[in-house]
């Protein structure tokens, strides 16, 4: 059975339009539920959100759907999507459920979940999902109905775990850090994080509105925070994306630190310290540069799909800890079970005071192979897998760059594009290859 209503990291949409309206999430809801009650007689779920307008219509339908099934709600209120994750394990609730849209604006929002172990769900589970919405509602009688309450400390608590991850020995005094919230859910966590481990902190992107959420700050729009590192001559930049679980970093340089460069440090860091890191999950987009640097350190360095549940599948399947994302989508699984920008900023605080060394210099084995990535528009039908031209330019672009340099291509999983990547130690190289195979895609 095919997914009809799940993505790869839950049901996202535009507000208003299906399936993003309150009827459907009610009735998802609900079927969660009834999928719920199957193994648990009475279930208990937390909900959390960011800071979009469009949260309080999805939370209230949120929980007259899950009431209705006989089911109690925990509202959390606005706080991050890793901090679902944690709370949910911590109240050792049943389930945990987030809405949010991550780094999407505004307009968007989304729905998703975890498990009772904080953990991203399997594809068995979303397709009962999938089958209970097709059948008829079953509301429980009256005396069975769930019950809802707020959890009024949850920011708290979650602050709390976050300084956890990190030795009670780490201080933050004397340095300055900007924390750009995105106007999202770490907007009021984030800055306290950094404050209360001695930091001076400069908030920026930390005044939601309900409409301003990821406009023109945090991790995908990376400026705002680069100039607040000048402005203020700050020693570090933080920036996270509308649900924090997205990072992106700056020295006091303004020089910026992407997924990829920020994975490599954590790792490093680690070897430094005498712990055994027998392996690194990266997606088919890291940068070649990560992984030479890797196995030069002899640490075996694997491939998944996009997506940081892709990243997290190959990192249980191979018993390891550390894997990630250019986006900044970064997992460490011994300091928490899904991608948090929070704890992973922090891990990189740890290595750089407790080294004495900038980011600059904890990275100065990697230099980053420039990167060009073409789309080429597909016709309707066009059977690009095909083409013999395009098989034999890959092939020759592929001999012509060795072991110094890769070719990737792959179609958009939303438009009816083929991204086309080559990765080189030359960047007129790696533009001149991209060329050769979006002409031969063209003439396909």
């Amino acid at each position: 059975m095919a997914r009809t209503y799940f993505g790869t990291d839950g049901i996202r949409g535009t507000v208003g339009q299906a399936p993003i309206t309150p009827d459907f999430v009610l009735r998802l809801a609900h079927a969660v539920g009834r999928v719920l009650r199957r193994t648990e007689k009475h279930p208990t779920v937390l909900i959390g959100k960011d800071t979009r307008i469009s949260g309080y219509m999805l939370e209230a339908a949120l929980e007259s759907g899950f009431n209705s099934a006989g089911v109690d709600v925990v509202l959390l209120g606005p706080v991050p999507t890793p901090a679902v994750a944690y709370l949910t394990r911590a109240q050792r609730a049943s389930l945990g459920v987030v809405i949010s849209a991550s780094h999407n604006p505004f307009a968007d929002n989304g729905i998703k979940f975890f498990s009772a172990q904080g953990t991203k769900l399997p594809d068995a589970w979303e397709l009962d999902v999938e089958s209970a919405l097709q059948e008829p509602p079953v509301w429980v009688a009256a005396a069975e109905l769930g019950k809802s309450r707020r959890l009024d400390d949850a920011a708290g608590r979650y602050i709390e775990f976050c300084k956890s991850t990190i030795p009670n020995s780490l201080s933050l005094k004397g340095l300055k850090i900007v924390v750009d919230g995105a106007h999202g859910a770490a907007y009021h966590i984030a800055p306290a994080v950094f404050h209360e481990l001695g930091a001076e902190v400069v908030k920026i992107g930390c005044n939601p509105d309900g409409l301003n959420i990821n406009a023109g700050v945090g991790a995908t729009h990376p400026e705002a925070m680069v100039e607040a590192v000048r402005q203020h001559q700050a020693d570090y930049g933080v920036a996270l994306d509308g649900d924090a679980d997205r990072l992106q970093m700056v020295d006091r340089h303004g020089r910026l630190f992407n997924g990829d460069e920020l994975l490599y440090l954590m790792t490093a860091d680690r070897i430094a310290r005498d712990e055994d890191v027998p392996g690194v999950v990266g997606t088919l987009m890291t940068n070649m540069a990560v992984e030479v640097a890797l196995k030069a350190r002899g640490v075996k360095f694997v491939r998944a799909k996009v997506g940081d549940r892709y990243v997290l599948e190959e990192l249980e399947r191979q018993g390891w800890i550390l894997g990630g994302e250019g986006s900044g989508h970064l997992l460490v699984l011994d300091r928490h079970t899904t991608g948090d920008g929070l704890v992973s900023a922090l891990q990189v605080l740890h290595a750089c005071v407790g080294s004495g060394r900038t980011m600059a210099e904890l990275l100065s084995e990697v230099t980053l192979f420039p990167q060009t990535l073409l789309n080429v528009r597909l016709q309707p039908g066009q059977d690009w897998k095909s083409s013999q031209r395009l098989h034999d330019e890959t092939r020759a672009v592929e001999a012509e760059l060795g072991d110094a340099g890769r070719v990737l291509i792959r179609a958009s999983g939303t438009e009816p594009l083929l991204r086309v990547m080559v990765e080189a130690r030359d960047a007129a190289q790696a533009r001149s290859c991209a060329e050769r195979l979006v002409a031969a895609v063209q003439a396909a």
